[in-house]
């Protein structure tokens, strides 16, 4: 089923407010939001989209794309934990990622700077790294 996401319900003085289209148009479809869960396994979907392209959403995730800062390299590891979601606290505790959420890494703390709902992939950014154990 699909999400209608046109402008035809409210007006900001409380008139009553008239169609300037008879029919709702296919173009005006919108669609559930995805909620990444973190898991075991990478798990993608190919969605189409207007104008026949294909945004590919990631629906499971296992891995990140996270770069340090301080020496300028990327590696793919595994993503232990959700920390914290600024966007929504209960994102968090269900284990939901999106953009700006904290994760524990193999590395350390790290925060998602891409859309894992629109891009198919989690890249992050190393903030806090974890305490080396030599001894």
């Amino acid at each position: 089923m699909g999400v209608y996401q046109g402008n035809d319900l409210k007006k900001p003085s409380g008139g009553r407010k008239r169609p300037h289209q008879k029919v709702k148009r296919k173009y005006w479809m919108g669609r559930y939001p995805t909620f990444t869960r973190l898991a075991d396994h990478d798990e993608r979907e190919h969605i189409r989209v207007r104008g026949g392209n294909y945004k590919i959403r990631l629906k499971k995730a296992a891995y990140a794309n996270v770069v340090d800062p301080e020496t300028k390299t990327a590696r793919k590891v595994r993503i232990l934990k959700v920390l914290e979601t600024p966007a929504n606290p209960h994102f968090a505790r269900a284990g939901i990622i999106v953009k700006g959420t904290i994760i524990e890494t193999e590395l350390g703390k790290a925060v998602v700077t891409s859309r894992p709902g629109q891009d198919g992939v989690i890249n992050a950014v190393l903030i806090e790294k974890k305490a080396s154990k030599s001894g």
